[in-house]
């Protein structure tokens, strides 16, 4: 958080890369364009941006009163998922001395994962002025990453190439969900540099990354062999119970998270219940939107290079979830699910971008108020050392 006289030399700045002033407080677009252009910090200065909410193009003081509601929209703007991959903001008010009113302050960290793209576009500061990247400048901006700042879905898959990759599960089934239709019409840069501008290939290895196998490989699993969810469903409530039914879900992330999408709508039991003597309704053993939530978030959050595999249980009174690793960087149990923290960054902007994340951050929230809704007990969340769990218990 920058101090008072910090932010008015800020604000006295009009020549500034680092500043975006307005005194609208409802322009979500502009909003999110400056956002994206501070986190992908062409000028590599590796310090915040900022921009500020009640100043005008002058650098004066608009008279903002910023409430609580400005703040919360300010610091929710990066969960919808339209500024991907989501850059670290946090959103304050500073209420000038003087009198002059409140500045409402966005500070944004510079990406380690460029570039960052709202709504498919790579937006940039020039100097002062922001605008959308040419290839020359989204180039930049991919050959900026350091192996030092990345997360194990953005590292290089060493030994794999371009030929272990099913490329129209790309060129079709991803970019034109990812890129904007004007900018893949403009588009002249070889495969490898547009697999590269998503984190989906390693230009200096000249190999994908681990993101780009899981989701584009002709076979994951021979490179990351235990990328799959196992689903076991058992006769009673023990582990030591028969059988009744297995099945493995693997191959590209594409198509797996599509067969587990369709595979759980089957999991749920439906049965119907009395509610006068001549009229019953039918009723959910559990949620379809709590398992899918969890169970999507599993996939998103889990360690791929853990020796295991996500476990899906099925026992006569319950729904367990096991996922390798446990919770990351600054997510704990005190703080959890409130704190969120990416494994996989490159994995969770592509769950967004394919429709199997709907918010960041909210997939736990909406878990449990549909329990309730159903008349499920809340779920329970075990934090391994190893791994973390969650286990979803039917209706009373």
């Amino acid at each position: 958080m920058i101090s008072e006289s910090e932010l008015l030399e800020l604000m006295a700045d009009l020549e500034s890369f680092r500043v975006e002033r307005t005194t609208s407080v409802n322009d979500s677009a502009k909003f999110s364009e400056a956002i994206c252009a501070f986190a992908n910090d062409l000028a590599g200065s590796g310090k915040p941006g900022y921009l500020l909410v009640g100043v005008d193009d002058a650098g004066n003081p608009s008279g903002l009163k910023a409430n609580d509601e400005l703040l919360r929209n300010l610091a929710g703007i990066t969960s919808d998922g339209n500024i991907l991959p989501a850059p670290a903001i946090t959103a304050y008010k500073i209420a000038l001395s003087d009198g002059r009113g409140d500045i409402a302050v966005v500070e944004v960290i510079p990406s380690n994962v460029p570039p960052v793209r709202y709504k498919g576009r790579v937006w940039i500061r020039r100097g002062p002025r922001k605008g959308t990247a040419n290839e020359a400048e989204e180039r930049i901006l991919t050959e900026r990453r350091t192996s030092a700042a990345k997360t194990f879905d953005a590292e290089p898959c060493v030994g794999s190439s371009l030929e272990d990759l099913t490329l129209e599960l790309f060129t079709v089934g991803y970019r034109p969900l990812a890129v904007d239709a004007e900018v893949i019409a403009e588009n002249e840069r070889t495969i490898e540099q547009q697999l590269a501008s998503l984190r989906f290939f390693d230009l200096r290895r000249s190999v994908p990354t681990n993101a780009g196998i899981l989701f584009f490989a002709k076979d994951p699993l021979e490179w990351l062999p235990n990328a799959f969810v196992q689903f076991i469903q058992f006769e009673g409530s023990e582990l030591d119970a028969d059988i009744a039914s297995e099945r493995r879900f693997a191959g590209d992330l594409l198509s797996q998270l599509r067969e587990l999408d369709q595979f759980i709508k089957g999991v749920v039991v439906q049965r119907p219940t009395a509610v006068t003597a001549l009229r019953e309704q039918m009723i959910q053993d559990y949620p379809l939107v709590a398992i899918r939530e969890l169970l999507m978030n599993a996939v998103m959050h889990r360690a791929y290079n853990a020796a295991s595999f996500i476990r899906f249980l099925k026992f006569s009174d319950r729904l367990e979830i096991q996922s390798p690793g446990p919770l990351y960087g600054e997510s704990t149990p005190s703080n959890f699910p409130e704190q969120t923290s990416y494994r996989n960054p490159v994995i969770a902007e592509a769950m967004k971008v394919l429709g199997f994340v709907n918010r960041y951050g909210r997939g736990v929230h909406r878990a449990q108020a549909a329990l309730q809704k159903n008349g499920n007990p809340p779920a329970e969340f075990i934090f391994g050392d190893t791994y973390f769990g969650v286990i979803i218990r039917g209706r009373a």
